[in-house]
């Protein structure tokens, strides 16, 4: 049976007057006009009956099914820029990754809505493209560069994250329309679903695995906005037919200023840097956890994580000397030290200052920064060569997941962890993990741990002592820990405070000093443990898991002084 008479067999709209004709009838000159004029009617009112055999899958459905994939994966790595952007430049990186998600799926619906008011579909998909590319391209550097001049990027941020998701949430109605309107073969929406998502895994598992360690985030935007216009470019090939010139133009235009954004990444990443940081950048890099980078002037050095300081080479020493000497000179044996964050090897410098010392185990998340402060001829210096002493062994791991782990027991335990601005954090504050880590305490050990300002943010520090008194004391059952707090002045952190904390009391006698110490001395130890009435103990709330208290409480602190 030929294709007309297999249409016309099948199609109740050819049978004329009820008048059903069996496959042996021959129609005459008349009938065949007739049924000529039924199926060019039908098929003007059914374009998709223009289709090929059900089985062929022609270039045009292939490309549009592979573009649903691409774009999905850059839609996706968009929001994951913006979200660690604001998480680096705002703090609280679940709190930001949560508002930054839930903005650009709403936004998403917004496009997914407003896509039925684009009467070309196919126009209307490349024009999609070809501003995602612009606008997604372009987030990263917008975003730092609002930061650097404004010292602000929440406008900036959600503008971009509405703008692009309302783009992104159009792309599936319109392909979906391309697909019907060109006669895709057994045309089925879920297979438009599907690669997007596809799209989506790919671009979740790609961001932290090869885009982060490989691009910085200005790069990534730029090339990712490449990507969208070169979506859009193929696409304005492939439908030439269809769709006519007018588009080139902006979008040759459009993508040579992308191409020379991501040739310049560099040079945009500098000025960036030179606008944020006061001294020269010696240093600056993206890791899958941070972004690490080192200033220089003249003899000064100063690291930054994530834009927040870490140390200055002017007075580092007083931080680190507090942090370590008071709690290696009062433990009983410090043989074996276990050392929490510290990746730079100041405070294993410090550690290592004590003769009795046999190993030190340190534990940090990036394994960039221990490899920069052990390798770097330019770094080495900062801490003595720490990391090439024979008694130190080096973990790269997550704080929790070590001390939940391991099963060594330790003199001394230090902690030199970032502050608690954020949940991920926090925990490393809690009493579920200091539960953990006094079992990795000898019993007579001490652990010390850096608490942030009695001054600028009181309430948290406090709240931290609070919960090292309150977690159980595997010497004493039913009794808490025995606490020590303190603070010194450190220049570039302003009043600084720690708490030493151990199963067994804490005496008054001073602590053990080791030689050529730049800063603490017996009389400085003594008034270290004297607060104002401004920055004496207040009654505070344990940090746990469950709630995670501290962390509003660190920034309302700061918040207060810093507006």
């Amino acid at each position: 049976m030929d294709r007309v008479e297999s249409a016309r067999s099948d199609d109740p709209l050819l049978d004329r007057q009820g008048d059903r004709r069996g496959s042996e009838h021959r129609p005459g000159r008349a009938d065949q006009r007739g049924l000529h004029l039924d199926l060019d009617h039908h098929r003007r009112r059914h374009p998709v009956l223009t289709a090929s055999s059900p089985s062929e899958v022609t270039p045009k459905v292939a490309w549009l099914l592979a573009a649903t994939f691409v774009v999905a994966v850059a839609g996706l790595i968009y929001e994951l820029i913006a979200a660690t952007i604001s998480s680096y430049l705002i703090g609280d990186s679940i709190r930001q990754f949560s508002f930054v998600i839930g903005v650009f799926l709403s936004a998403m619906g917004l496009g997914a809505y407003l896509s039925r008011f684009v009467g070309d579909a196919l126009g209307g998909f490349v024009r999609a493209q070809i501003a995602l590319g612009v606008f997604g391209g372009a987030s990263g550097p917008i975003l730092f560069f609002a930061y650097a001049w404004s010292g602000s990027v929440g406008l900036p941020l959600y503008g971009l994250l509405i703008i692009i998701g309302v783009l992104s949430g159009m792309e599936i109605p319109l392909i979906t329309r391309v697909l019907k309107q060109i006669g895709a073969a057994e045309f089925r929406f879920e297979n438009v679903l599907t690669a997007d998502y596809i799209g989506a895994l790919a671009a979740s598992l790609a961001f932290p695995l090869l885009i982060i360690p490989n691009l910085s985030l200005i790069a990534a935007s730029l090339a990712f906005g490449v990507l969208n216009l070169l979506v859009a470019g193929f696409s304005l090939w492939l439908f030439r037919d269809r769709l006519g010139s007018g588009l080139w133009l902006p979008w040759a235009g459009f993508l040579g200023l992308a191409l020379i954004g991501l040739v310049s990444s560099d040079r945009l990443v500098s000025a960036i840097d030179a606008r944020l940081f006061e001294d020269e950048v010696i240093l600056s890099e993206q890791t899958p956890y941070q972004a690490i980078t080192i200033t220089r002037f003249d003899e000064r050095i100063r690291l930054f994580l994530d834009q927040s300081i870490q140390f200055d080479t002017l007075d580092e020493h007083r931080y680190h000397e507090a942090l370590v000497h008071p709690a290696m000179g009062l433990a009983p044996r410090r043989s074996d030290v276990l050392i929490l964050g510290g990746g730079d090897g100041m405070a294993l410098r410090e550690v290592l200052r004590h003769d009795d010392v046999e190993t030190v185990t340190l534990v940090d998340l990036d394994p960039r920064v221990t490899d920069l402060f052990a390798t770097n001829p330019a770094l080495i210096p900062l801490n003595g060569n720490a990391f090439n002493d024979p008694r130190v062994t080096v973990i790269n791991a997550d704080a929790w997941a070590f001390v939940a782990e391991d099963t060594a027991i330790y003199d001394v335990v230090i902690a030199d962890l970032p502050d608690p601005k954020t949940i991920a954090v926090s925990k490393l504050y809690s009493i579920e993990f200091y539960a953990m880590l006094v079992e990795r305490l000898s019993a007579r050990g001490l652990f010390v741990t850096q608490a942030g300002s009695p001054t600028f943010a009181r309430q948290a520090f406090w709240t931290i002592e609070a919960t090292l008194a309150a977690t159980r004391n595997p010497q004493a059952p039913g009794a808490g820990l025995a606490t020590l707090p303190y603070h010194v002045y450190v220049p570039s952190f302003g009043d600084w405070g720690f708490v030493i904390a151990g199963p067994m009391g804490l005496t008054d006698r001073a602590p053990f000093l080791p030689a050529n110490l730049r800063f603490l001395t017996p009389g400085v130890w003594q008034s270290a443990r004297v607060f104002g009435l401004d920055t004496a103990r207040l009654q505070a709330e344990v940090n746990s898991i469950q709630g995670h208290p501290l962390v509003p409480l660190y920034h309302a602190g700061w918040n207060h002084w810093f507006r």
